[in-house]
């Protein structure tokens, strides 16, 4: 029998990463700012109160007026676990959604983007995926090694985003937590340095100007791009 430390693979040139600072993160169609009330609470309520549907697996909310929103972004502005980014879409010219870094463990080399809130304007947009594709590129040029994705097992569409962005799948917990008096069972992604590489192509291939026609639609697929990188499939989806 296999003594259980000759299994495990050792790791040679790699020190645990500095966490997040909040550094803005610019791209072409987007723009990702540390979240604060000043600066965005009203915009992003605004774009929010097209549809209280967005709330439905959210850990937080829904907030009926913008004040109370606007309490929610003051209490955690300036936070570091979760570090809360306010997304801006170039292309509509306007703030329209928020994502984190949570569960920042240096130590271990893993970090995890959460608390993703998309307004309907945001949805399905090149800024949407884009902001998705640079905190995942901050997370491995910063030397983390794994990159996490947890959501409502109920949720398909998070597990669908999660697939499309080249997340693979883990496995679900269940019974994980108690969200606003329900159950959650929570499914598990996760993205690794090794991937990466081809991940980043995939996006760069994804997003390059070529890929949209003069009306905005794409002609390669980012899914179809990913999908060979994904260690394993979620089985709901296929």
């Amino acid at each position: 029998m296999s003594n259980i430390r000759d299994i495990d693979a050792k790791i040679v040139g790699w020190s645990p990463p500095k966490p997040p600072i909040g550094e803005v993160l610019e791209g072409k169609f987007c723009r990702l700012e540390p979240l604060s009330r000043r600066a965005h609470a009203k915009a992003i309520h605004k774009e929010n109160s097209l549809d209280d549907g967005i709330w439905d697996y959210m850990t937080y909310g829904p907030f009926s007026k913008a004040e109370d929103y606007a309490n929610w972004v003051e209490s955690v502005e300036g936070g570091t676990d979760p570090l809360f980014y306010a997304i801006y879409d170039k292309e509509l010219g306007g703030f329209g959604g928020i994502a984190s870094f949570m569960r920042v463990s240096p130590q271990a080399g893993s970090i995890e983007v959460g608390n993703i809130n998309f307004s309907p304007a945001l949805q399905r947009t090149r800024a949407a995926s884009e902001a998705m594709f640079l905190m995942m590129q901050w997370a491995f040029e910063a030397g983390y090694r794994r990159y996490e994705w947890k959501c409502n097992a109920s949720n398909l569409g998070s597990r669908r985003a999660a697939q499309r962005l080249g997340l693979s799948y883990e496995g679900v917990f269940r019974q994980a937590l108690v969200v606003k008096g329900r159950n959650r069972d929570t499914a598990w992604f996760a993205a690794i340095d090794s991937e990466w590489p081809a991940l980043e192509a995939a996006f760069r291939k994804w997003l390059a100007t070529s890929n949209f026609d003069a009306a905005g639609r794409q002609k390669l697929r980012l899914s179809d791009l990913t999908d060979p990188v994904l260690a394993a499939h979620d089985p709901i989806l296929h």
